[in-house]
């Protein structure tokens, strides 16, 4: 039986881990967080004072990073290990979320990530979700949505989850985050942010999450059959 992939692009904020999660969970298909394996990646390079400048600290870094994902059976969800130790947590934070961005323009870590994720794809009905899944990671993926939303909701949805892990951070600070971060990312010269001309738009600005989870499911049994 052919094995299904679904691609979840888009700007950071927008629900698409979430979505992504509940999605596989849903379908019974194995979920990949791209986004995790960046930050991964990021407190490795920030714990170690990588120079992001310098291609040969950068090319000796990594090869001393180790990214895998155990499920929680007590949560119900999967969490990101980095060298045998649960990041979970420390990835999710502002110090993490101000480098993941310039730490993802390295071509070297871009290269390394996908072929890393292109394995844990193979031969597996996936949702994944990042922001060139379905433009660099699986061109030819069953569906290809592209997530999209306001800012400032961004924003605040960015926050109330910084908050429920105890985080304070300003919303002028969360909004600057993401604003840079938007910037870089469809900018950059190796695998860039953008819309493949095949996927589907979803803007979840007025969408609620249970809304913008069912509009893309029914967007999957629409398009991808599933048995």
């Amino acid at each position: 039986m052919k094995k299904i992939v679904v691609a979840l692009d888009g700007n950071s904020g927008c629900g698409k881990s979430s979505t992504a999660k509940v999605l596989a969970r849903r379908l019974k298909f194995i979920y990949i967080d791209t986004g995790a394996m960046y930050r991964a990646v990021t407190l490795f390079f920030i714990k170690n004072k990588v120079d992001i400048k310098n291609d040969l600290d950068v090319e000796q870094a990594l090869k001393e990073v180790d990214i895998s994902f155990v499920y929680n059976i007590e949560s119900g969800k999967n969490e990101t290990f980095l060298n045998g130790k649960n990041v979970e947590a420390e990835i999710r934070g502002m110090e993490v979320s101000n480098m993941v961005s310039p730490v993802s323009e390295i071509s070297r870590v871009r290269k390394k990530l996908v072929e890393q994720q292109r394995r844990l794809g193979e031969g597996n009905n996936v949702v994944m979700d990042g922001r060139d899944i379905g433009t660099v990671v699986f061109p030819h993926a069953d569906l290809k949505i592209f997530m999209t939303a306001d800012l400032e909701v961004r924003a605040q949805r960015r926050q109330k989850e910084l908050k429920e892990q105890g985080v304070e951070v300003p919303l002028t600070e969360v909004i600057d985050n993401l604003r840079n971060r938007d910037v870089i990312d469809s900018s950059r010269k190796d695998s860039p942010l953008r819309q493949a001309p095949d996927a589907h738009v979803v803007d979840t600005s007025l969408l609620t999450f249970d809304q913008q989870v069912e509009h893309i499911l029914r967007l999957i049994e629409e398009k991808v059959c599933i048995e």
